[in-house]
């Protein structure tokens, strides 16, 4: 979906078409966590602090998220694409791989699969979306962002490896900042570059992920579109309007935080043995302790006493705490408890 927050408040509202819009906070340490197209025209991206999104676009409209509706139109958006095939794989609440080599409307291809399910999300929400078509789901994925926004892209068999070839290393999916700057200092600037190293030098300075950088790098990707992806983790994190400073308030916080997980456990009945407190100082700094028990978290009680044993070892603080974060992951995915929870995946910033 083309800015997908942004857009549902744009259509919901009409006051806002046409105009910057931020979903979000604009108060203390809010950040943006969608914003729309007129908004990316001043440089205003997802993730970004509220306070420099109004320096670069002082005419910035912020208006609070609704996730509830997100969460309804993308259930629209998935009704539709399962119109076509069973092989949906969401991504988040607004992007999804679909293998269509076999579609239930027996169309033949997968450009003409992509356009009638594009003018299908349109007829029935008012949104646009954008498609990316290939041979494997990296692929996809990088044709998705070329046409944005309302546009769609393939790259077809034996194109995949000239495409790649051009784009820097930074464009693609699954190579973060920090690894990509990495290989910057390597020398690995484009795709060019990344197909020119060796494998045992890939392994040797980036460990198991080498081999993936090797395979994409030649536009290669066995991985297969998997309608049943099972949840993997809940958390939940905030970041405080000031800054937590006493030890009694970092608990309050782990507390608070760890409730919200365990009301996602409770509703899907996911369990968990691997509890993570993480925290942000004042100065970005960021920590995080783990511990994974031998069964599964089973209660609340036991959730909060393992998240307090873990912030405790931050104590006496070093500096004041400007966020806490709780997960429980290595679930235990046997009968309902492999139930994918698409909003704390979700983005809604592409």
């Amino acid at each position: 979906m083309d800015a997908f927050y942004a857009s549902v408040e744009q259509r919901d509202d009409p006051r806002l078409r046409g105009r910057p819009v931020a979903v979000g906070s604009a108060t203390g340490r809010g950040v943006v966590a969608a914003a729309s197209y007129e908004a990316r025209r001043f440089g205003v991206r997802s993730a970004m602090p509220s306070v420099t999104a109004l320096k670069r676009c002082p005419e910035l409209i912020f208006v609070p998220h609704r996730f509830d509706v997100y969460r309804a139109v993308s259930q629209q958006i998935r009704a539709i694409f399962l119109d076509y095939t069973p092989l949906v794989e969401p991504l988040s609440l607004d992007e999804a791989y679909l293998d269509v080599t076999e579609n239930l409307k027996g169309l033949p291809s997968a450009t003409e699969t992509a356009t009638e399910i594009r003018a299908r999300i349109f007829e029935t929400t008012g949104l646009t979306a954008s498609a990316g078509i290939s041979y494997n789901k990296f692929l996809a994925k990088l044709a998705s962002d070329q046409n944005k926004p309302n546009g769609q892209c393939v790259i077809t068999p034996g194109a995949g490896p000239a495409f790649v070839a051009g784009l820097e290393v930074g464009r693609f999916h699954g190579v973060g900042p920090k690894t990509a700057e990495r290989m910057n200092r390597l020398g690995i600037r484009t795709g060019a570059d990344l197909r020119a190293c060796e494998l045992a030098f890939l392994l040797a300075h980036f460990g198991k992920a080498g081999a993936w950088y090797h395979a994409i790098a030649r536009g290669e990707d066995d991985r297969r579109v998997n309608p049943d992806q099972p949840r993997k983790s809940s958390g939940s994190e905030t970041t405080y309007e000031v800054d937590l400073v006493e030890p009694e308030q970092v608990e309050a916080g782990v507390r608070a935080m760890a409730d919200d997980v365990w009301a996602w456990c409770e509703k899907s009945g996911g369990r968990g043995r691997t509890v993570t407190v993480k925290a942000r100082y004042a100065d970005f700094r960021q920590v995080t302790r783990s511990r994974t028990r031998a069964s599964t978290v089973g209660d609340r009680e036991t959730l909060h006493e393992v998240a307090l044993a873990l912030v405790r070892t931050l104590f006496p603080l070093r500096a004041g705490i400007r966020l806490i974060g709780v997960t429980l992951s290595t679930f235990d995915h046997t009968g309902d408890e492999a139930q994918f929870d698409l909003l704390r995946q979700a983005d809604g910033g592409r």
